[in-house]
């Protein structure tokens, strides 16, 4: 399994070289932006997941993430030193999947290799007709959702955003995300007093307690999360 590595500091490619190694990952190493281009361009169906420094000589992380991103849909995990809301979030509205904070423990960055990981594959070994995310199945098929057997009713609007959330099981997204996802899908304009009211209603009609939810849960600062 190759992942590509994007950092410009040698000693943390070396350690890192080594350390992924001994986890079974076979590492791709790049140093700047356009040496990453040539290799994503050459290389893009070997790589199974991407690490990206978001400060580099010639560019930045984000720049790869959305070239990446536009070929592949595979996880990417940015390596930061910029621990701050605005970056993060960025990151994960251009799609990023995770980000760990310089300096990090290997064994945490592994950890967090094999999550993504983990989410990526079960989310593509998951039929498409049917979608768990905890007690709940949705039936996309039918556009029928069912919690513990018995069928929910959902507003076509609930249904639609339900729906966003378990096309990204494990991933965080942020409300200005969903907003886009859902008037994409709505063709319609929805607005951010909207959402809040929605993703309301879906947890009192899903969560079995919606004052601590399990289904959608709040990642506090960055947005919402369905599932592990």
């Amino acid at each position: 399994m190759n992942i590509l590595l994007v950092e410009d500091d040698q000693a943390i490619i070396t350690g890192l070289e080594y350390s992924l190694e001994q986890d079974g990952f076979s590492t791709i190493t790049a140093r700047d932006v356009q040496s990453a281009k040539k290799i994503i361009d050459e290389h893009i169906d070997e790589i199974s997941l991407c690490l990206l420094d978001l400060s580099l000589p010639d560019g930045n992380g984000y720049d790869l993430c959305k070239i990446i991103k536009e070929k592949r849909d595979i996880p990417i995990i940015f390596l930061t030193a910029m621990d701050d809301e605005i970056n993060v979030v960025m990151g994960l509205d251009m799609g990023a999947d995770d980000y760990i904070t310089k300096p990090f423990r290997i064994r945490e960055l592994q950890s967090r290799i094999r999550s993504v990981l983990r989410r990526y594959n079960k989310q593509a070994s998951q039929p498409k007709s049917r979608v768990q995310i905890g007690n709940i199945y949705i039936h996309t098929l039918e556009g029928k959702v069912y919690k513990n057997e018995q069928e929910v009713f959902l507003s076509p609007l609930e249904y639609r955003l339900l729906l966003v959330f378990a096309n990204h099981i494990g991933q965080v997204l942020t409300r200005q995300q969903l907003l886009e996802k859902i008037w994409d899908i709505a063709g319609e304009y929805v607005n951010d007093n909207t959402l809040t009211v929605y993703i309301k209603r879906l947890r009192e009609k899903l969560e079995d307690d919606p004052q601590h939810p399990k289904i959608i849960k709040t990642v506090r600062g960055f947005g919402y999360k369905a599932g592990e």
